[in-house]
């Protein structure tokens, strides 16, 4: 498991805890691009500035003198979760002791949940921001992923497992009639958006340039990747990364290939960058992903 300390570039939120004083207990790659951390703090300031990547966090100790600077009387306590997505913006007074679980996640995984659950855009079903809500199952959730030894390779697919989950119940609770309301103009037309993934997913083991994508779309480069961003929550590029990522982990559970074809199969340069790539993904190599699925 990656137990080295994240990108700032990627984990905004961590890094502004850190810059706060916050103390970190631990915090691991539990796959699929999301990250995990155990923190403690007291009496302290925290401003999060448009991290970029979705947080879930929720207390597990006390957080009854922690308020958000906007709404100061609304406070924290055991089991409240708070949901913050990508693009928010907020600042945190802690008054006393806290010790809450974060869960970091990329804006492409939430998108491809929105995208499988809904065949929709992501943008029309945007993850709502949520201030010290109650939900038993998430505070069970965050109480299990604390005692769980984020070290070893079963319990990491567990937490990944289980974190999963957590996607799918923050999914299921979108009102759609206030997302209709929410739906924005602009992005890809429908067609176009299923022309293009559909063009990406036929050709993943090859080089693709957002120059043959926008072609595909029948517009400009500059604009296609704006409007793709705009449709799918994230860059060509990183719609690309996971999708090879997940033919990979598909062709490692379903076939016997050696790594070699697997990442000829997917578009990588080698079965060496595959490993690399496939590690940082998902918490474990490709060897040793095989070998869990040999042992179930």
């Amino acid at each position: 498991m990656d137990s080295a300390r994240p990108s700032s570039a990627r984990i905004k939120v961590y890094d502004a805890l850190l810059a706060a004083g916050a103390r970190l207990e631990r915090e691991a790659s539990i796959g699929d691009g999301m990250r995990v951390a155990l923190w403690e703090n007291r009496d302290d300031e925290t401003h999060y500035r448009r991290p970029g990547h979705h947080t879930v966090s929720v207390y597990l100790a006390g957080g009854l003198g922690t308020f958000r600077a906007d709404r100061p009387n609304e406070h924290g306590a055991p089991g409240r979760i708070c949901v913050m997505p990508a693009e928010h913006e907020s600042r945190w007074v802690v008054q006393g002791p806290l010790r809450f679980v974060h869960l970091y996640v990329p804006e492409e995984l939430w998108a491809e949940r929105v995208m499988r659950a809904y065949d929709i855009e992501p943008r029309s079903l945007p993850l709502d921001e949520r201030l010290f809500a109650t939900d038993p199952a998430l505070a069970e959730w965050a109480r299990c992923l604390a005692r769980t030894d984020w070290s070893d390779v079963d319990a990491m697919q567990m937490s990944n497992a289980a974190s999963h989950g957590v996607l799918e119940r923050l999914a299921a609770q979108i009102d759609p009639v206030r997302t209709a309301r929410l739906r924005q103009r602009g992005g890809l037309a429908p067609a176009t958006r299923r022309r293009v993934l559909d063009f990406i997913e036929h050709r993943l083991e090859l080089p693709l340039s957002v120059g043959q994508l926008a072609a595909e779309a029948a517009l400009s480069e500059y604009h296609f990747a704006r409007m793709f961003r705009t449709s799918m929550s994230c860059s060509p590029h990183a719609w690309i990364a996971r999708r090879r990522l997940l033919r990979a982990r598909d062709l490692l559970a379903g076939t016997a290939q050696g790594l070699e074809a697997i990442a000829a199969a997917c578009g990588f340069a080698s079965a060496s960058h595959l490993i690399q790539r496939f590690r940082a993904a998902f918490g474990v190599t490709p060897a040793q992903y095989r070998r869990l699925l040999a042992g179930r």
